[in-house]
């Protein structure tokens, strides 16, 4: 296993400044945020561009994997997360758009994975949502086949606020969902998995790595703390709106020993990389650095 960073967190700072603090941090692997340079997307966490995709080359490809390597890193993949099955076309058209971009510059690159969502219509059934997706994503599969480029979907629901409720941005977060996934699109896909999406759906994460284990491409590392009043106060029903609240690991409710008993076992071998949504530690790159390096703590006596 390698331990790393998702780059999102560093809108503001070039990749190679990013790679300089990760390596002197102790890490081994970045997963770099791919957002359209142009910007868009712009909720918390999204919208970071450290690669220049819509430009990318073999050479300007190989420079860029060159330097990290320099400094002892790897990519563990490209991160793109918008939202692929959006009811507004355009939106979605243009999410597709870049996605695909980000699949040839990872081809470029020599990148083996781009994580993403499937993506969701908030005003649909989860087997509406499912009929459109299996159409929008053929020709995307397609792509990333003939890129030599797997996708790796996360299992995040996407219900943090009143605009994705009440069906969420991302259809791919239950068991029953992820049975389809890998029935319908086989080896086309992998799992990119969150602990942290499991707990507040009361979903058994040991359970749950053993059935997707051996599908499980790349792994987030996040933490999630149930605020017991605000879920007093609000009531399952809020869908985690007032007592869901994303922390760093070890912070939360996540049982990080079990977590990577339940993930060697499974025969996962692949990289942890820290996703880094914890309100106490934002608002200035010296605070963000100070969650990277308590979770880096945490977690690294797990990692070898």
């Amino acid at each position: 296993m390698q331990l790393g960073i998702l780059t999102a967190p560093f809108p503001d700072t070039p990749l190679e400044a990013v790679a300089d603090y990760a390596a002197s941090a102790g890490f081994e692997a970045l997963e770099i945020a791919c957002w359209p340079q142009a910007g868009g997307e712009k909720r918390r966490y999204a919208g970071t561009a450290h690669l220049p995709i819509e430009e990318m080359t073999a050479s300007r490809g190989s420079e860029i994997m060159g330097m990290l390597k320099a400094k002892g890193l790897t990519v563990s993949g490209l991160g793109y997360y918008p939202n692929p099955l959006h009811a507004d076309a355009a939106h979605r058209e243009a999410v597709i758009g870049h996605l695909k971009k980000v699949i040839t510059a990872a081809s470029l690159m020599g990148v083996k994975l781009v994580n993403t969502f499937v993506g969701g219509d908030r005003t649909l059934t989860v087997d509406q949502n499912w009929t459109r997706a299996t159409e929008i994503f053929a020709p995307i599969f397609a792509h990333a086949k003939a890129s030599g480029v797997t996708l790796a979907f996360e299992n995040c629901p996407m219900i943090f606020s009143h605009d994705e409720w009440p069906g969420g941005h991302n259809i791919a977060y239950s068991p029953i969902v992820w049975r389809r996934i890998f029935e319908t699109w086989g080896d086309a896909v992998g799992m990119n998995y969150d602990p942290s999406h499991l707990v507040w759906q009361m979903i058994d994460a040991g359970r749950f790595v053993r059935e997707f284990g051996p599908r499980m491409v790349h792994v987030h590392a996040k933490d999630l703390m149930i605020d017991r009043d605000g879920l007093y106060d609000h009531g399952i029903l809020s869908a985690g709106m007032g007592w869901q609240i994303p922390r760093m690991p070890g912070l939360g409710e996540v049982d990080w020993q079990d977590f990577f008993a339940t993930l060697y076992r499974a025969g996962y071998d692949g990289p942890i990389i820290i996703e880094h949504e914890d309100r106490d530690f934002e608002g200035t790159d010296t605070k963000i650095k100070r969650g990277f390096a308590l979770a880096r703590d945490v977690l690294r006596p797990y990692v070898k």
